[in-house]
């Protein structure tokens, strides 16, 4: 049976900060509703329950996870009927589009909460955003120290090659699909750094594509210069695409899928490792066609030492991601006994008819 549901992020914890792709995700759509309220009070439950809902009822559903827990929903998108809704307290810069705002808090009675609970809650919120900080900002020292990792291997780069590679994959993939109207690609994440490390759904999403190009090489070989290449010469040639981001580095690309082409081509190193295991499946390696001979050999004690940094680094901006989830339940926990849940369930109830009346109006 087909999956009628994709799955993505649109936020992430990286080393540019919090960073938001819900701007291009939520594009195009004619409505879309924005949760509000604490934690606790229901808001990714509503999202689910509407989710699957939909799914029940073969309707496709787009969900966007939180990197925060990836088993709660920050959004999802009613992709026929071209409806998203969102938490709006973990997502920023929504497109423009008719807009339903719908207050959880008023399922919350505030009164209950005693003026040290108060004190205590807004003493979370602070170390909450500290422990977000710190990852952040380990995060960007593991990116500085990744950049070290790259230079060893782009002074053997041979960037020509490089280029020939990229114009090699733009002719074959694009000759005789171009359009004369350039389209623009849609942004979306396809991993999340998470509090229990790096997770995504990179074979979900791919699955059901014909072919897979899996790219293989050493930080610097080129993996995402090339797939910037073959993004713009798809938007020029309006060829569908999307356009997935790295979730450590939003400024590097880790992915594109074609789905007109029924092709996804995706660098395939570790975090996210991994090897061609069907018909359709063929590996692209760029330290082969790129780099100069024995590099690895060369500077492989400097390179040995780079790692266990970079590794120490890793793991300790996930210790601050840890802390952050461990203090968010926290302050989820004073709010979940002071949520009356009929109230969230009433107007999850509303939003569902709302949304099969539009589902069941004469076309």
């Amino acid at each position: 049976m087909t999956d009628q549901s994709s799955h993505y992020f649109a936020r992430g914890n990286t080393a540019r900060g919090a960073h938001f792709l819900y701007q291009s995700a939520f594009d195009g759509l004619n409505k879309i509703f924005v949760l509000s309220g604490p934690q606790g009070t229901g808001k990714s439950t509503i999202l689910r329950k509407i989710s699957d809902h939909l799914l029940d009822i073969g309707k496709h559903v787009q969900c966007f996870h939180s990197p925060l827990r990836p088993n709660e929903l920050d959004g999802i998108i009613a992709t026929e009927l071209k409806v998203g809704l969102i938490d709006g307290r973990v997502c920023e810069g929504i497109p423009d589009c008719e807009i339903v705002k719908i207050d959880l808090g008023r399922a919350v009675d505030s009164k209950l909460l005693l003026s040290e609970q108060l004190s205590t809650i807004e003493n979370l919120q602070g170390e909450l955003a500290a422990a977000y900080d710190k990852a952040y900002e380990t995060f960007l020292t593991a990116l500085k120290i990744h950049d070290e990792w790259e230079s060893y291997y782009i002074e053997s780069m041979d960037f020509e090659k490089a280029d020939v590679v990229a114009q090699g994959l733009i002719k074959e993939l694009y000759d005789g699909q171009e359009k004369t109207i350039p389209v623009i690609g849609r942004h979306l994440f396809f991993g999340a750094a998470t509090p229990k490390g790096a997770f995504d759904f990179i074979q979900r999403l791919t699955m059901p594509l014909e072919r897979r190009i899996y790219i293989k090489g050493r930080p610097g070989s080129g993996k995402s210069t090339l797939l910037k290449k073959l993004a713009a010469a798809a938007e020029t040639n309006g060829i569908e695409v999307q356009i997935f981001h790295c979730g450590f580095d939003p400024n590097s690309l880790d992915m594109l899928i074609f789905p007109e082409l029924s092709t996804a081509i995706f660098d395939s190193t570790a975090p996210h490792e991994y090897f061609p295991e069907r018909n359709g499946d063929e590996i692209l390696d760029m330290y082969t066609l790129t780099m100069s001979p024995g590099t690895d050999e060369a500077y492989a004690v400097e390179i040995a030492e780079i790692k266990e940094r970079y590794s120490a680094k890793m793991k300790e901006a996930t210790s601050f991601l840890a802390s952050a989830e461990a203090i968010d339940a926290q302050i989820k926990a004073f709010y979940v006994k002071i949520t009356d849940y009929t109230v969230v369930e009433a107007l999850g109830e509303e939003i569902l008819s709302e949304i099969d009346e539009q589902i069941n109006q004469p076309t």
